[in-house]
């Protein structure tokens, strides 16, 4: 008996998919419309940079009587057509280098190139397209500390963890709608301001489709700017969707191994699994982990998100590990700890 060919085994569903993309793909380009490269904030180090962007065929955009963007209601983030396996030229500085979107259109290369440390500007277009300039943060050889944060009920309250309100969160509100959690943007920006050049990676299970608004959302309520590591919802080749826990187990783990100098803080809140991940994250990598704050969830919100998963007893944990309500009380607790240097 033969065995089964890679392609027998990739789940129905998400072969369904890539008809219903590629059937939608046909009928836009019949009507003229070209794909363009959406571009997210990357990161890279001495002699490398990771670019991360999406190929996408994306409905016009809506505008007011006055000129201005239209508020933007979710649902509109996942009428992007996406583009899989486009050919994508990424132009950095006087090198171009080619890389090949995956089937979902997501971008997510790692290339050679030697760039200052500090923000830079990598560009990418596809099929001659108006190239999208993709800023990503260059990690000096010298620095020591980074700040891993999650978004959703850590800098944003979403209630994502329940299925509905997600749903609601993600398709229905417009994003002026969304709240951020207090304090977080100030005790970001301390954070980021400790020591020049700080590595700040957005991680969350949220979906590419929305990366715009999350970056919109983040300007507006004054967050520091930082790289997003975000996910692709839907099918994989074995599931129906796509595992949030093991999304952010995989990027600590790659984070740990690509800057082996730098110890990270690890911000997040007991409404998914983040103290299970941090933990397991931190005896895996010891010497990775600065110390852990989770952000408890108000009772509302506990309630909302379906309830607040267990957090262990950290007592005896090598690194400190805080907890408080907001962002001001964490920056409390991270201050006494020594994580954090006092306000002047």
């Amino acid at each position: 008996m033969s065995s089964a060919t890679p392609r027998d085994r990739i789940h129905w569903i998400a072969r369904l998919e890539r008809r219903i993309h590629a059937w939608r793909e046909r009928r836009a380009r019949r009507r003229g419309r070209k794909p363009t490269v959406l571009v997210f904030p990357g990161y890279g180090g001495d002699g490398w940079v990771r670019v991360l962007g999406r190929v996408l065929i994306v409905p016009p955009t809506k505008r007011d009587a006055n000129g201005q963007l239209a508020r933007v209601r979710g649902w509109r983030s996942f009428l992007g057509i996406p583009v899989g396996y486009a050919t994508v030229r990424i132009t950095i500085g006087d090198e171009v280098h080619e890389v090949v979107a995956d089937r979902g259109g997501v971008i997510d290369a790692r290339i050679e190139a030697h760039l200052e440390p500090g923000w830079q500007i990598v560009r990418m277009s596809v099929e001659n397209g108006e190239p999208g300039e993709s800023p990503v943060q260059i990690v000096g050889p010298d620095v020591r500390t980074g700040v891993v944060c999650d978004i959703d009920d850590t800098v944003m309250v979403t209630a994502l963890p329940r299925p509905l309100l997600a749903a609601w969160n993600s398709f229905v509100v417009a994003e002026h709608a969304r709240q951020p959690v207090p304090g977080m943007a100030v005790l970001l920006g301390r954070l980021t301001r400790q020591e020049p050049g700080m590595p700040m990676i957005y991680l969350s299970t949220g979906a590419w489709n929305v990366a715009p608004t999350l970056t919109r959302f983040l300007q507006r309520h004054l967050y520091p700017p930082g790289s997003l590591l975000l996910t692709d919802w839907g099918p994989t080749h074995d599931r129906w969707f796509r595992s949030g826990s093991e999304h952010k187990a995989t990027n600590l783990r790659r984070l740990a191994e690509e800057f082996p100098d730098v110890r990270w803080l690890l911000i997040g809140d007991d409404g998914q699994h983040d103290d299970e991940i941090y933990t397991r994250f931190t005896s895996e990598y010891p010497s990775s982990v600065a110390g852990v704050a989770i952000r408890r969830l108000s009772p509302a919100e506990a309630v909302l998100a379906g309830g607040r998963t267990a957090v262990n007893d950290h007592s005896a944990a090598a690194v400190p590990w805080v907890t408080a309500d907001d962002g001001a009380g964490l920056a409390e607790r991270l201050e006494a700890v020594g994580l954090l240097a006092h306000d002047r």
